[in-house]
């Protein structure tokens, strides 16, 4: 039976950072019916210190990670269990891809899927997704999701998440969804900001489309509207 590991990391950096590392790694896997499995989370030596700046999200310390894993260890201890149809999971997965690739298993972005399925939702985080989604009716005991921003309750407030997509499409459309573009609703930042795209002036839309350096998603909204005019 297929399963689906959803993973996260705490780092040392962001992925474009010339120093970075994993310092804790957790995940939850979703089993046979979509079932949620006890989450794992453990501890992970970076080899280097951990700076303030990332330490203040997630508050791990260098005397905790002493004798703990090396990364290394750690991503062998992703693969473990995983089959060949297995799939990987996370939210916003680019991020845990800078740091493991997944043995070219195939991956879901629950955050790239909400922003097709969940169009109205306020927000695309998964703290944000998991008040919207009343998630936390769901939850035998809401201490699992707790404290935000730690590998393991992370994993299991993504999970969730998940759980909830699958209602709504497919293993392989979640697969799909995760490197299509999305088609934005609202503008979200700049002059227009609270405008709909739909009621963009096509200069502004040319600029996005043609000018800009901005992302997929807005790149690809301004194209669809340039081509309905």
């Amino acid at each position: 039976m297929q399963k689906i590991r959803v993973i996260d990391f705490e780092t040392t950096g962001m992925p474009e950072d010339a120093v970075k590392a994993i310092c804790e790694v957790g995940y939850t896997d979703l089993t046979a019916d979509w079932q949620l499995s006890q989450t794992v989370n453990f501890l992970v030596n970076p080899g280097h210190p951990i700076p303030p700046q990332t330490r203040a999200v997630h508050h791990i310390s260098d005397a905790d990670v002493v004798g703990a894993v090396s990364p290394d260890v750690a991503t062998r201890t992703l693969m473990a269990g995983m089959e060949e149809a297995d799939v990987f999971a996370a939210h916003n997965c680019k991020f845990e891809q800078a740091f493991f690739g997944g043995g070219q298993r195939r991956w879901i972005c629950t955050m790239q899927a909400a922003k097709h399925l969940f169009p109205d939702a306020p927000g695309f985080s998964n703290q944000v997704l998991r008040y919207w989604l009343n998630l936390d009716a769901q939850m035998e005991d809401v201490s699992r999701a707790m404290p935000p921003h730690r590998a393991g309750p992370d994993t299991y407030v993504t999970a969730l998440i998940l759980g909830r997509l699958l209602t709504m499409a497919s293993v392989d459309e979640l697969v799909r969804l995760t490197t299509a573009p999305v088609l934005l609703r609202d503008v979200t930042f700049g002059k227009h900001k609270g405008m709909k795209w739909a009621d963009l002036p096509w200069d502004y839309l040319n600029w996005v489309a043609n000018k800009s350096d901005l992302g997929a998603d807005e790149k690809h909204t301004a194209r669809h509207y340039l081509g309905g005019r």
